[in-house]
């Protein structure tokens, strides 16, 4: 886009140039001139005599006579005569003379030249320098036609923006691993005396946002070795042919600098937009991806034992890769990372607070707590936000407040202070979060309420936000039926309270339908016995689940639906019950809500033993 700009001032500066050129040569034509008249010498003469005459000018035989009223008399003298000599003949008086001023000029050629031969041949010369420029530009864009084909590969120097291990948290098992490519390429020798063969590709899989990226640059600081790195997309083009020379260029500037530098990484970001299993795209086995990944698989295979060019890649899809691309030889490699344990959070938020001042009240442990499932992105942003908040409130360090307000604004969106709900709606949230909060604080197994508010966050008009106590990696069939009556909390307090339900609940009745289906289809969880149910179609060109491939008969799939039915039933009794159960303390929190229209975890945790104590006395 700059460069057509650039090209669209270039040519109006040269016709504004033009312009100007032309109008200055023709500007005296439009010049106001005096009245000129052509007389005889003895016409002058007798001006003169009369005291008329201002200047007289001489160029050659020209006697050019310039009045006090601004006229103009142009006549012509004798060649061998002088001017004097030739007005003293014809009368006019010596005094008179010398009251004049005279001025001679000579015959000037270059006068002439600009006068005449100038305005004639510029336009010719115009036009040249026009047709020579758009001759340059076609050669210009020649050459940008085969510069097209070279690789967008982008250069990271680690004495520049260095990045070691010490600077990416948690992720120690991956660390290790790596740490291999970091010892082959400080000392190759060790591994090459031993007859062992440092692995050339190694793919790093995970979720979006654990760090893969960055682990790669910490391999290369740590290494201090040149660090390159595209991105997978960055090879395909609409033009055929292009994608694989680009691997070709990429490749070669890589060893080139492994020679010259004694090692080097290459790094390709999500290389799934090209590495995706061949034969099972729309464009056969012509298009041009699969040219592309053809001449990647050429390059990998092609190194030499002595290059010390280590090739790293990143993905969040490994199931879709091309299996020649995993095969030992080329990617046969592949590390995985995982979302940040507690402790992990930890010390992420800790490497990511390192320069922001923090109040002394700020718990880095309880805000790792409430951030399950955040990857290392996540909690950056978290960071950002928090302070942002501050500086909001024109604070000079970042409190706990801010801390636990972003976590809300990335889970759930910002807040929307100027949704309004009338009395009526806001009772009918109140009583609907506090059906939530209740049913889960009543029922075993379920995960703890950290916050009830009614004030609306992205497209919630209120919320619950229930977190577990430590973190999890398998899930019993308790803990999932008491999500489910924690989810239809809600919709039985609508029940309860008003005797009919509100589109509120549609979200809670889509999840809690999607868990107790699960539990029928994918977790063998019901009286179906332990078998799943299903085939998911996953085409590798679309890279999604789109579709559920029915492997069972109908009367199967009427048993699933009778299952799925009784989850929900029995997870909409106990959650029932229990409101029933609390009836009056179900008033409370919503009388509590309506008027403040949040609470807090501690606040609502000294409710519920208030509660259970009232209950044990009676």
């Amino acid at each position: 886009m700059k460069e057509v700009i650039k090209k669209i001032i270039e040519v109006v500066f040269i016709l504004f140039l033009i312009g100007f050129i032309f109008s200055f040569f023709s500007v005296k034509k439009f010049e106001i001139k005096p009245e000129i008249k052509e007389v005889g010498i003895n016409v002058i003469a007798q001006k003169i005599n009369e005291g008329e005459v201002k200047k007289i000018v001489v160029s050659g035989n020209e006697v050019k006579a310039i009045l006090k009223d601004e006229k103009i008399l142009i006549s012509s003298k004798e060649p061998e005569t002088g001017l004097t000599e030739t007005l003293k003949n014809l009368g006019v008086l010596p005094e008179k003379l010398r009251e004049i001023e005279i001025e001679i000029k000579g015959n000037s050629q270059l006068a002439l030249w600009l006068g005449f031969i100038i305005p004639s041949i510029l336009p010719i010369l115009l036009l040249i320098f026009l047709f020579w420029w758009s001759f340059k530009q076609a050669q210009k864009g020649a050459g940008q036609a085969f510069t097209f084909v070279k690789s967008r590969l982008k250069k990271f120097r680690p004495e520049k923006d260095r990045i070691t291990f010490d600077d990416v948290a948690d992720l120690k098992e991956a660390k290790e691993e790596l740490q291999e490519i970091v010892d082959f390429l400080k000392n190759p020798q060790k591994f090459l005396d031993i007859g062992a063969k440092i692995p050339r590709g190694v793919l790093l899989v995970g979720p979006p946002g654990c760090g893969k990226t960055l682990l790669a640059r910490a391999v290369a600081g740590t290494a201090g070795v040149p660090f390159f790195h595209i991105s997978g997309s960055e090879f395909i083009e609409l033009f055929v042919g292009v994608g694989a020379a680009r691997v070709r260029d990429c490749f070669q500037t890589a060893k080139e600098a492994a020679k010259k530098e004694g090692a080097a990484i290459l790094f390709i970001d999500e290389i799934d937009a090209i590495g995706r299993e061949r034969g099972a795209g729309l464009g056969g086995g012509h298009d041009e991806r699969e040219q592309t990944l053809n001449q990647i698989l050429v390059e990998m295979d092609g190194f030499e034992k002595e290059d010390r060019l280590i090739v790293m890649a990143a993905t969040n899809r490994p199931d879709i890769l091309d299996p020649a691309l995993l095969r030992p030889g080329r990617f046969d490699r592949r590390i995985v990372l995982d979302l940040p344990d507690l402790k992990g959070r930890e010390e992420i938020l800790k490497i990511h607070t390192r320069h922001i001042p923090l109040a002394k009240d700020v718990d880095l442990k309880v805000i790792a707590e409430r951030t399950p499932g955040f990857s290392g992105a996540d909690l950056e942003n978290l960071v950002n936000e928090a302070a942002i908040l501050a500086a909001r409130k024109d604070k000079k360090v970042v409190g706990q407040e801010e801390f636990l307000a972003a976590i809300e604004k990335v889970l759930l969106g910002p807040e929307r202070k100027s949704f309004l709900l009338s009395e009526k709606e806001r009772k009918i949230a109140a009583y609907h979060e506090a059906g939530h909060a209740i049913v889960s604080a009543f029922t075993p197994s379920s995960s703890k309420v950290q916050k009830i508010s009614i004030v609306a966050r992205g497209k919630a008009a209120g919320y619950t936000l229930r977190l577990p106590e430590e973190e999890k990696h398998f899930k019993t069939k308790t803990e999932f039926l008491a999500d489910l009556a924690s989810l239809l909390g809600g919709y039985a307090a609508e029940k309860l309270v008003f005797g009919e339900i509100t589109t509120g609940a549609a979200n809670d009745l889509r999840d809690a339908t999607d868990i107790a289906r699960a539990l029928v289809t994918k977790y063998g969880m019901s009286s179906l016995g332990p078998i799943a149910f299903g085939k998911f179609s996953q085409p590798v060109f679309l890279g999604r689940e789109i579709a559920v491939e029915k492997d069972y008969s109908d009367e199967v799939a009427a048993k699933i639906d009778r299952e799925t039915k009784k989850f929900i039933d029995q997870a909409y009794k106990t959650a029932m019950k229990i409101l029933k159960k609390h009836r009056k303390f179900l008033d409370k929190v919503a009388q509590i809500l309506m008027k403040k229209e949040t609470i807090e975890k501690e606040e609502f945790e000294k409710l519920v033993e208030e509660e259970k104590k009232k209950i044990k006395k009676e």
